[in-house]
């Protein structure tokens, strides 16, 4: 894979079911973009599910070290039986930007860390694949900020380079906001830089 792209999933797959020794275990997987996100689909699954007794759960958000967040969590298992199983599906099926959580309804007999493990890690692994994974390019936002008159020369380089155009102000002072693929970012940014009285800066996603 190109160094400027990412798998991650598009919608939250169909609720999935793994039982072992009459526990059931849900699976459900997310996309996420941020934790806030993260809390939201937690708390909504402690209402769904109240009378559970374990939502335990990994996520991971963004594309490469140190911007990489993730976290595991047991919520009660025993050390490591749940979170991390979740999160190594993640890390095997190579998505970011998603979120999976498995539901432990307890059936009376205990299964042991490894019955637990590979009961989380199935749980995780069905949800990843009731979803479309898709593969996405990490892009740049640039705004580019130009007096009106130099509009045609900013709009030749966006038609000729096929740029993406996320958000325009087009009055007697103009803004543009463009999306670039990572990789094409610097030789974008270097060709409005060129042009007379045309400023281009990178935003902060």
């Amino acid at each position: 894979m190109e160094n400027d792209t990412y798998k991650t999933i598009v919608k939250p797959n169909d609720e999935v079911l793994f039982k072992d020794k009459n526990s059931k275990f849900f699976g459900y997987a997310f996309p996420v973009k941020n934790e806030d996100e993260v809390k939201a689909h937690i708390e909504n699954l402690k209402k769904q599910h109240h009378s559970a007794r374990h939502w335990c759960y990994a996520y991971q958000i963004g594309f490469e070290e140190p911007d990489l967040l993730y976290r595991a969590n047991d919520d009660g298992e025993p050390n490591n039986s749940a979170g991390m199983p979740i999160y190594g599906q993640i890390q095997s099926f190579e998505v970011t930007n998603v979120l999976i959580v498995v539901v432990r309804y307890f059936g009376g007999v205990k299964l042991g860390v490894g019955g637990l493990i590979n009961a989380y890690k199935t749980g995780a692994q069905m949800a990843l694949e009731a979803c479309k994974i898709v593969t996405k390019t990490i892009n740049v936002d640039f705004v580019i900020t130009f007096d009106y008159k130099n509009m045609n020369k900013v709009m030749r380089v966006i038609k000729e380079k096929n740029l993406n155009i996320t958000n325009q102000k087009l009055e007697l002072d103009c803004q543009i906001t463009i999306s670039v693929r990572k990789k094409d970012a610097n030789t974008i940014a270097s060709i409005f830089d060129s042009i007379y009285e045309v400023e281009i800066k990178e935003l902060d996603n």
